[in-house]
Protein backbone atom coordinates (compact mmCIF):
# COMPACT_ATOMS: atom_id res chain seq x y z
CA UNK A 1 0.00 0.00 0.00
CA UNK A 2 1.63 3.71 -0.65
CA UNK A 3 0.71 6.82 1.27
CA UNK A 4 0.64 9.31 -1.25
CA UNK A 5 0.68 13.36 -0.60
CA UNK A 6 -0.57 15.97 -3.52
CA UNK A 7 1.24 19.11 -4.32
CA UNK A 8 1.42 21.77 -6.25
CA UNK A 9 4.52 22.59 -7.83
CA UNK A 10 5.00 26.36 -9.23
CA UNK A 11 7.00 27.38 -12.04
CA UNK A 12 7.48 30.74 -13.75
CA UNK A 13 5.00 29.91 -17.03
CA UNK A 14 2.40 27.82 -15.40
CA UNK A 15 2.09 25.16 -12.83
CA UNK A 16 2.57 21.33 -12.97
CA UNK A 17 -0.59 20.25 -11.11
CA UNK A 18 -0.28 17.12 -9.80
CA UNK A 19 2.68 15.65 -8.04
CA UNK A 20 2.16 12.30 -6.07
CA UNK A 21 4.75 11.76 -3.24
CA UNK A 22 4.90 8.18 -2.47
CA UNK A 23 7.73 8.34 0.13
CA UNK A 24 11.63 9.76 0.48
CA UNK A 25 12.37 8.15 -3.06
CA UNK A 26 9.73 8.17 -5.15
CA UNK A 27 7.10 10.96 -7.10
CA UNK A 28 5.08 11.30 -9.89
CA UNK A 29 4.08 14.49 -11.47
CA UNK A 30 2.26 15.77 -14.79
CA UNK A 31 3.58 18.42 -17.35
CA UNK A 32 1.01 19.62 -19.67
CA UNK A 33 3.28 20.53 -22.21
CA UNK A 34 6.93 20.74 -23.56
CA UNK A 35 7.76 23.90 -21.77
CA UNK A 36 6.82 22.52 -18.84
CA UNK A 37 8.41 19.72 -19.19
CA UNK A 38 11.25 21.84 -20.06
CA UNK A 39 10.97 23.89 -16.98
CA UNK A 40 10.52 21.24 -14.70
CA UNK A 41 14.70 20.47 -16.52
CA UNK A 42 15.52 23.87 -15.89
CA UNK A 43 14.89 23.28 -12.33
CA UNK A 44 17.10 20.16 -12.04
CA UNK A 45 19.70 21.25 -14.51
CA UNK A 46 20.65 24.30 -11.94
CA UNK A 47 22.30 22.31 -9.20
CA UNK A 48 23.32 19.16 -11.25
CA UNK A 49 26.80 18.20 -9.52
CA UNK A 50 29.92 16.30 -10.84
CA UNK A 51 29.37 12.67 -10.74
CA UNK A 52 25.35 13.08 -10.55
CA UNK A 53 23.85 10.61 -13.20
CA UNK A 54 20.39 10.67 -14.31
CA UNK A 55 18.67 8.19 -16.20
CA UNK A 56 15.29 8.85 -18.79
CA UNK A 57 13.24 6.18 -20.07
CA UNK A 58 10.70 6.14 -22.35
CA UNK A 59 9.31 5.45 -25.48
CA UNK A 60 10.23 7.60 -28.83
CA UNK A 61 8.73 10.96 -28.29
CA UNK A 62 8.15 10.76 -24.51
CA UNK A 63 9.53 14.36 -24.22
CA UNK A 64 12.73 12.87 -23.00
CA UNK A 65 14.88 15.63 -24.86
CA UNK A 66 13.04 18.30 -24.12
CA UNK A 67 13.46 17.20 -21.13
CA UNK A 68 17.53 17.73 -21.43
CA UNK A 69 16.53 21.24 -23.14
CA UNK A 70 15.67 22.15 -20.56
CA UNK A 71 18.67 20.61 -17.72
CA UNK A 72 21.40 21.63 -20.12
CA UNK A 73 19.66 25.75 -20.18
CA UNK A 74 19.23 25.21 -16.66
CA UNK A 75 23.06 24.29 -16.20
CA UNK A 76 24.12 27.28 -18.02
CA UNK A 77 25.14 25.54 -21.64
CA UNK A 78 26.53 27.17 -24.68
CA UNK A 79 25.50 24.39 -26.87
CA UNK A 80 22.18 23.57 -28.45
CA UNK A 81 20.90 19.88 -27.15
CA UNK A 82 19.92 17.44 -29.61
CA UNK A 83 19.22 14.08 -29.78
CA UNK A 84 22.36 11.90 -29.58
CA UNK A 85 20.86 8.63 -31.03
CA UNK A 86 23.63 8.56 -34.28
CA UNK A 87 26.37 10.10 -32.22
CA UNK A 88 25.77 7.87 -28.57
CA UNK A 89 27.23 10.82 -26.71
CA UNK A 90 26.92 14.60 -26.62
CA UNK A 91 28.91 16.82 -24.71
CA UNK A 92 27.75 20.21 -23.53
CA UNK A 93 30.22 22.96 -22.47
CA UNK A 94 29.68 26.15 -19.97
CA UNK A 95 30.34 29.57 -20.02
CA UNK A 96 32.11 29.21 -16.62
CA UNK A 97 33.87 26.10 -17.04
CA UNK A 98 34.14 25.52 -13.10
CA UNK A 99 36.74 23.60 -11.57
CA UNK A 100 35.65 23.31 -8.40
CA UNK A 101 34.79 19.93 -7.79
CA UNK A 102 31.36 19.98 -7.46
CA UNK A 103 30.05 21.86 -10.41
CA UNK A 104 30.08 20.31 -13.63
CA UNK A 105 32.53 21.24 -16.05
CA UNK A 106 30.73 19.17 -18.44
CA UNK A 107 27.54 17.46 -19.39
CA UNK A 108 27.21 14.82 -21.15
CA UNK A 109 23.96 13.21 -22.88
CA UNK A 110 24.03 9.79 -24.05
CA UNK A 111 21.58 7.67 -25.82
CA UNK A 112 22.13 3.77 -25.67
CA UNK A 113 19.47 3.02 -27.93
CA UNK A 114 21.46 1.94 -30.44
CA UNK A 115 24.10 0.43 -28.25
CA UNK A 116 24.52 -3.08 -29.14
CA UNK A 117 26.23 -5.12 -26.57
CA UNK A 118 26.96 -4.30 -22.67
CA UNK A 119 30.64 -4.28 -23.95
CA UNK A 120 29.96 -1.93 -26.54
CA UNK A 121 28.99 0.41 -23.61
CA UNK A 122 32.11 -0.48 -21.56
CA UNK A 123 34.03 1.06 -24.42
CA UNK A 124 32.38 4.50 -23.95
CA UNK A 125 34.38 5.10 -20.30
CA UNK A 126 31.28 6.37 -18.05
CA UNK A 127 33.85 6.98 -15.33
CA UNK A 128 36.18 9.28 -17.33
CA UNK A 129 32.54 10.74 -18.16
CA UNK A 130 31.71 10.83 -14.26
CA UNK A 131 34.85 12.10 -13.22
CA UNK A 132 34.70 15.54 -15.48
CA UNK A 133 31.19 16.46 -15.01
CA UNK A 134 27.37 14.87 -14.64
CA UNK A 135 25.63 12.14 -17.06
CA UNK A 136 22.64 12.12 -18.31
CA UNK A 137 21.19 8.67 -20.13
CA UNK A 138 18.35 8.00 -22.51
CA UNK A 139 17.52 4.68 -22.41
CA UNK A 140 19.73 3.13 -19.70
CA UNK A 141 17.71 -0.11 -19.18
CA UNK A 142 19.82 -1.06 -22.28
CA UNK A 143 22.82 -0.66 -20.26
CA UNK A 144 21.64 -0.98 -16.43
CA UNK A 145 24.28 -3.07 -15.41
CA UNK A 146 27.09 -0.46 -15.72
CA UNK A 147 24.97 2.56 -14.35
CA UNK A 148 25.53 3.23 -10.96
CA UNK A 149 23.07 2.39 -8.00
CA UNK A 150 22.89 5.71 -6.71
CA UNK A 151 20.73 7.72 -9.55
CA UNK A 152 17.92 9.56 -10.26
CA UNK A 153 15.42 7.11 -12.63
CA UNK A 154 13.14 9.58 -14.48
CA UNK A 155 10.46 7.60 -16.41
CA UNK A 156 8.64 9.25 -19.05
CA UNK A 157 4.81 8.43 -20.08
CA UNK A 158 2.73 9.79 -22.90
CA UNK A 159 -0.47 10.25 -21.32
CA UNK A 160 -1.65 12.96 -24.17
CA UNK A 161 -1.34 14.75 -26.97
CA UNK A 162 1.79 16.88 -24.94
CA UNK A 163 0.51 15.91 -21.25
CA UNK A 164 3.77 13.76 -19.90
CA UNK A 165 3.79 11.72 -16.83
CA UNK A 166 7.16 11.97 -15.54
CA UNK A 167 7.51 8.94 -12.57
CA UNK A 168 11.31 10.02 -10.49
CA UNK A 169 12.67 7.44 -8.66
CA UNK A 170 15.79 8.12 -6.61
CA UNK A 171 18.93 5.87 -5.27
CA UNK A 172 20.84 7.29 -2.65
CA UNK A 173 21.27 10.40 -0.26
CA UNK A 174 22.15 12.92 -3.34
CA UNK A 175 19.08 11.99 -5.43
CA UNK A 176 16.35 12.04 -2.46
CA UNK A 177 17.92 15.71 -1.98
CA UNK A 178 17.32 16.30 -5.74
CA UNK A 179 14.00 14.80 -5.71
CA UNK A 180 13.13 17.37 -2.45
CA UNK A 181 14.42 19.92 -4.65
CA UNK A 182 11.92 18.73 -7.67
CA UNK A 183 8.90 19.05 -5.03
CA UNK A 184 9.85 22.92 -3.94
CA UNK A 185 11.87 22.34 -0.55
CA UNK A 186 15.79 23.48 -0.39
Amino acid sequence: MYLSTCVLVYFPHGIIPSMLVFDSHSIELKSRSPEQTRQLGMRLGGVLQTGDVLCLQGELGAGKTTFVQGIAQGWGSLDSVSSPTFILVNVYRRTDQSRDGVTPSLLFHMDAYRLDSTGEAEELDLDSMLAEGALIVEWPERMQSLISNERLWVEFVQSGEEERELKFNARGKRYEALLEMIQGGK
